[in-house]
């Protein structure tokens, strides 16, 4: 299987997520795109039980794509929702061919040496960069390639969203719909999410 991982706290997911996805499974002809809601992230402070929120809310989000599939095994694993196991993890579930890919944006990238056991998981997956900034230089991440680092860049061919953005609009009582798929708005309203 041609498997490829997008994984996050999708905070919530957005347009622009699925825009990616679809990009890499258009270009790369993935058997399955499989999203991973990170359960309790390690660079960032999460409230576990809204995680539960994220996770149906993605799952929402991607009901009909037949090419995409929401994964919890983040939520079925105590402690820290480290990539490294949840990649280890899905070598054993699923036959690959050759790597599993990895969709991260250049943000997460550039911290990418912190992550835990990285000299592990830089083995076992190939990622695909998607670049988010203006005057982005390729040549700054040349020394990853010289470490072992297996990646190629992707420009968005459309605007990026912030997670951030749609949860301070949403604070100030404005319309998300240009920003999330319609199932999504109705479920944060319904569960009157990202309030304060």
């Amino acid at each position: 299987m041609k498997l490829c991982v997008f994984q996050g706290t999708f905070n919530p997911i957005h347009k622009a997520h699925l825009r990616v996805a679809e990009d890499v499974v258009s270009r790369f002809d993935f058997d399955k795109l499989l999203f991973i809601p990170a359960f309790n992230p390690p660079h960032k402070s999460a409230d576990l039980d809204f995680s539960y929120h994220r996770l149906e809310m993605v799952k929402l989000a991607v009901e009909n794509n037949s090419k995409f599939e929401v994964s919890d095994i983040e939520f079925k694993r105590d402690g820290k929702s480290y990539t490294y196991l949840t990649i280890k993890e899905l070598y054993n579930l699923y036959e690959i061919d050759e790597k599993i890919y990895f969709i991260i944006g250049t943000d997460a990238f550039e911290k990418i040496e912190t992550w835990y056991e990285i000299d592990k998981l830089k083995e076992l997956v190939k990622f695909i960069v998607f670049i988010r900034e203006d005057n982005f230089e390729i040549s700054r991440y040349d020394y990853l390639k010289d470490k072992g680092f297996d990646f190629e860049f992707q420009q968005l061919s459309y605007q990026d969203i912030s997670s951030t953005e749609i949860r301070q609009t949403l604070s100030e009582g404005g319309d998300i719909a240009c920003y999330v798929a319609q199932e999504v708005k109705e479920y944060i309203l319904k569960n009157e999410l990202y309030k304060n």
